[in-house]
This record gives structure tokens, C-alpha cells and sequence, in this order.
């Protein structure tokens, strides 16, 4: 596979600290859209529950709809009939910190509190006029897959929003 080149990397090296809210962005990554729960089970996964993801070791599978799932490695996976590589579509950057919900929040309407969006859950939702697929990894981290055309976008959002809290 060639080498792909991050599309936020200048972005990121431009972007000023900020402690409340950081942003960065994700190494790349194969993603694999497999497209049912047996299709699943022939490559020995099991399905996490409804709006979640789980993760075992370096890979993690994300729940995207009744029968849709997202698995993120950094491996060579099997592939065959029902999973397709969706590595080149999307790019990834993570929101983190004490205001990391709040900034997402300036361009996203769902409900961030950490008891109706805790860790594990993910969701593809709009994020001002971009889709996105929102993965809350951790207390204060989010995960954000985006369309390659649309992270230059997401992300000035991001910076937008996160300009009150830099020193």
C-alpha cells in the first residue's frame, strides 16, 4: 500500500498548545467497513453493542449501524466478500482534554455529558457541515473519522471553538 500522507499535518504543526482542548491528528490507519455480523464472525470478531465500540489490543471495531461495523488496524486484515478497505476515505484527529466536550459541542448538538455519551460510544452525527463518525475514547478524549475533503474544515471548527481557552 503507498504511503499515505496525513491531510492535517501542516494544520496540526501550526496549531498553538492548549491544554484545555488539544487537538492532534491520528496516525493513519487501514479501516475496514465489514458489512454483517457473519461476515464478522468469519474473521473471528464479535459485534460490540449498539453505538459502541470495543477494542482488543491494537484493533478496535466500531458499531455504525444495524449491520455495519468499522474496524480500525494497523494490520492487514482479511479480506473477502463484505469488507471493504475504506483507508483512503477518511482521516482521524482526536479532541482532548478538560474543554475537549465543550469545544466539540460549539459545532456539534449532541449531548457530550460523560453519563449519555460515556467511553466506548460512538456515533455518526453532523459536525456543523460535515458527517462525522464521534468515538469518545476516553473521560476527556474524542476520536473524530471524517472525510479527507472535510478534516481541513472540521478542524478550523475545532480551533474556532477552542480559541477562548488558549493562554
Amino acid at each position: 500500500m503507498a504511503e499515505r500522507v496525513h491531510p492535517l499535518t501542516t494544520l496540526a504543526a501550526a496549531s498553538p498548545a492548549c491544554p484545555a482542548a488539544a487537538l492532534s491528528a491520528v496516525p493513519p490507519t487501514t479501516r475496514l467497513l465489514v458489512r454483517s455480523e457473519a461476515v464478522l464472525a468469519t474473521i473471528g470478531l464479535s459485534p460490540p453493542a449498539v453505538c459502541r465500540a470495543h477494542t482488543n489490543g491494537d484493533r478496535s471495531l466500531l458499531w455504525l449501524g444495524p449491520d455495519e461495523f468499522l474496524l480500525l488496524t494497523p494490520n492487514d486484515e482479511p479480506r473477502g466478500s463484505g469488507v471493504v478497505d475504506v483507508s483512503h476515505r477518511d482521516t482521524a484527529l482526536t479532541v482532548s482534554g478538560p474543554r475537549a466536550a465543550w469545544v466539540i459541542n460549539a459545532f456539534c448538538a449532541l449531548d457530550l455529558h460523560d453519563t449519555t455519551f460515556p467511553v466506548g460510544m460512538c456515533t455518526r452525527t453532523a459536525f456543523g457541515k460535515a458527517g462525522i463518525l464521534l468515538w469518545r475514547t476516553a473521560p476527556d478524549t474524542f476520536r473524530i473519522d471524517v472525510a479527507r475533503s472535510f478534516a481541513p474544515y472540521v478542524w478550523a471548527c475545532l480551533e474556532e471553538a477552542r480559541h477562548e481557552f488558549l493562554p
